[in-house]
């Protein structure tokens, strides 16, 4: 009797201990339901892995994420991503995070990637998906995308630059179509009429050789000479004579900037050097040198996407928003459009990270889209800067869709401010923005800089023979290597 006793007493304890470990199972004490909800969470269940029957939140893992961190004259911009740190920490606290001072190039990454130093999301450029997916060099983030609640309010034009076969492999953060940036004080003060934002390749000529001043180290324009950008730059002029950098027919990549279009826009670069006298002596400039001289007020115009050329001028330069215009590219002919490089800006997950590091580096990158917080910490920064006498400038196109409820949210903070820079409506209206060629742009870019440089130092360069020479060697180097599926 004793024994059944003992028996019914262990069966009654083991009974408790079971209805007790299901009950904490299930949060019957309503502790998990009162949990914060995740900005830019992956997925609804906080990421939960099942570990010998215990359920792991990522919240309670220690992981170390590096992160890209803007470039040390972006001070403005590192006190901004300073502050998306703080409050992602207040979030994740068990995420420790290292701020990494590599900015993508695409001669390093490889080096990078072999040598495991990549940081667990870097930066890089619309022309750079095809390349960086064919070399295992990003990670492939579909899952993590598809989980993503805000994934349908993403800018459709910019995010599909990185959606391969039916494939996420980064997330965008902000577009351009290249301008040209004017500084009008500079025209005003020598009497230059100020062109209308509807103008041409004419009106770009006569603007920049009466703005020039040679004797003084003074240019018209500052058309870029060096790296890959200098063949950046000069196929806006293909693309508005209406060229192409490329065609695919039958499978293969075939060049096609060695047409008539590519010959009209190589020749403009010669009358600005050789008839004109508009652009520097010492041409020999890359984006931060044409930007710097713009800055400095060493050149009247430059080529580039609008946002950072501002951001110098404006906040390094000690230039007046009045002072500074920013023009779509010139047509070609009265009448044409003014089609420039559409390009962008995006973050890559680094494939050689741990599944949860990509996990969280895609919550950090994604952890003020489409967030009341966010659009608070950017409102804090506009009247930081303008406590600071600074202006802040929006990018030209967004991660978001500028006519969404989001959108329009974000619009009515710029508006509240006179430190915010205002692009001209009238400008707005007349971009033509045309994609960067999918297959070997940077290659292409790096072979036109070499005929460029060869414009811009001999007078009596063979225009014709240079160019054909110039895409025999990229279809033969790269292109002859592609075999489109």
């Amino acid at each position: 009797m004793g024994n059944k006793k003992a028996i019914a007493l262990l069966c009654i304890t083991l009974m408790i201990s079971i209805l007790a470990a299901c009950s904490s199972g299930n949060n019957g004490n309503g502790e998990a339901t009162n949990e914060p909800t995740d900005s830019g969470s992956a997925n609804g269940s906080g990421n939960k892995a099942t570990d010998a029957g215990k359920e792991v939140d990522i919240r309670d893992k220690k992981i170390t994420i590096s992160i890209y961190y803007p470039l040390p004259d972006q001070v403005e911009n590192r006190k901004l991503e300073d502050d998306k740190i703080r409050r992602f920490n207040e979030v994740y606290p068990n995420v420790e995070i290292v701020k990494s001072d590599w900015h993508y190039n695409p001669s390093e990454i490889g080096i990078k990637m072999a040598a495991n130093e990549a940081p667990t999301f870097f930066n890089t450029w619309a022309t750079e998906a095809k390349f960086l997916v064919e070399r295992g060099w990003a990670a492939d983030i579909t899952e993590l995308w598809n989980n993503y609640e805000y994934k349908d309010q993403i800018n459709p034009l910019l995010q599909s630059q990185f959606n391969i076969d039916g494939k996420v492999f980064g997330v965008s953060q902000k577009g351009y179509v290249v301008t040209t940036v004017v500084n009008k004080k500079m025209l005003d003060d020598k009497a230059i009429a100020v062109p209308d934002y509807d103008w041409t390749w004419e009106d770009m000529y006569q603007t920049a050789k009466a703005a020039a001043d040679p004797s003084k180290g003074i240019s018209g324009i500052a058309p870029m000479g060096k790296g890959n950008e200098a063949g950046w730059n000069w196929t806006n002029f293909l693309f508005e004579a209406g060229g192409d950098i490329q065609t695919i027919e039958g499978g293969k990549v075939q060049a096609a900037f060695q047409s008539e279009a590519g010959l009209r826009a190589l020749d403009f670069y010669n009358k600005l050097r050789w008839e004109a006298n508009a652009i520097p002596q010492d041409w020999a400039l890359g984006w931060g040198d044409a930007v710097g001289a713009f800055a400095q007020g060493r050149t009247a115009m430059v080529i580039a996407g609008a946002e950072g050329v501002l951001e110098q001028a404006l906040n390094q330069g000690g230039m007046h928003p009045e002072d500074v215009l920013t023009y779509p590219m010139p047509a070609g002919d009265k009448g044409g459009k003014h089609t420039g490089v559409l390009g962008g800006d995006y973050l890559v997950i680094n494939p050689n990270a741990s599944k949860d590091e990509q996990e969280m580096a895609f919550r950090y990158i994604t952890f003020d889209y489409f967030s009341d917080k966010g659009l608070e910490s950017l409102e804090a920064d506009i009247q930081s800067r303008k406590t600071e006498g600074k202006y802040y400038i929006p990018p030209q196109m967004n991660y978001y869709s500028s006519d969404s409820e989001y959108g329009q949210k974000a619009q009515a903070v710029f508006d509240k401010y006179d430190n915010v820079y205002k692009y001209s409506a009238e400008s707005d209206a007349l971009l033509d923005g045309k994609p960067e060629a999918q297959y070997n742009t940077q290659d292409y870019y790096a072979e036109m800089t070499n005929i460029i440089q060869e414009v811009f130092s001999n007078k009596s360069t063979d225009l014709k023979a240079g160019l054909e020479k110039t895409a025999k060697t990229v279809q033969e180097k790269y292109f002859d290597e592609i075999n489109v599926e």
